[in-house]
């Protein structure tokens, strides 16, 4: 079982290096930061409550329950806005749909920020028609977005989703949905995450709300 996380405090870092398609982390891949990196596998859980628009609505804990990461924004507004805050209640990334686009693309800020030069990265549907969701991610620093950094595949409705580095089939993160009678009962979608070895994992939840997101305009 992976170990249980404590969280960091949030530190402002450079723009992270594009990850290679195909690698084995054997070393830290910061995209928010090396505090959220650790050198062995991290286990996460996600709870939803569903047909509830407030905040704290998503919230992330460890394995021994302590609140991670939760979710604040409003879901129906003119410009889609969410803000990721650690368990202090810090800002750690604000997300922001982009207006007027054809794949409907988040872009993602260092803290509470919406300033382009606090810009961490952006994300994108593969397509606008899709019989399974395929996201694609692009660092700030790859303006081409000739190839993705990363991708995600899967959704909320197929109760999974896998994401890899790049176009390549080397797997960073996984989340599968865990199934309980109380959260049946009670309205909720719980799902556990484990984000692989080095990979940042305040990232990968990030990825995770915008799937989220992108799911609940369908």
């Amino acid at each position: 079982m992976a170990k249980p996380i404590v969280a960091k405090p949030f530190m402002v870092q450079p723009l992270p290096v594009t990850a290679p398609a195909g690698a084995l982390f054997v070393t830290p891949v910061p995209i928010i930061g090396p505090q959220y990196c650790e050198p062995y596998p991290v286990d996460l859980a996600i709870v939803r409550k569903v047909m509830i628009i407030s905040d704290g609505n998503f919230v992330v804990t460890d394995t021994n329950g302590n609140v991670i990461f939760k979710v604040k924004g409003a879901l129906l507004s003119l410009r889609d806005r969410r803000v990721l805050i650690d368990g202090a209640g810090n800002p750690v990334v604000t997300l922001r749909q982009k207006m007027m686009t054809a794949h409907d693309r988040w872009q993602v800020f260092r803290g509470d920020s919406e300033d382009p030069f606090d810009l961490i990265f952006s994300v994108k549907r593969s397509s606008m028609l899709q019989l399974k969701t395929k996201l694609l991610v692009y660092l700030a620093n790859n303006r081409n977005e000739d190839v993705c950094d990363y991708k995600v595949e899967g959704s909320w409705f197929e109760k999974s989703c896998i994401i890899y580095a790049g176009e390549s089939s080397t797997v960073v993160a996984q989340m599968h949905e865990k199934m309980t009678v109380k959260s049946i009962l009670i309205g909720k979608d719980n799902f556990m995450v484990t984000v692989y070895p080095n990979i940042d994992y305040a990232f990968i939840v990030t990825l995770i709300v915008i799937l989220d997101a992108i799911n609940q305009t369908f």
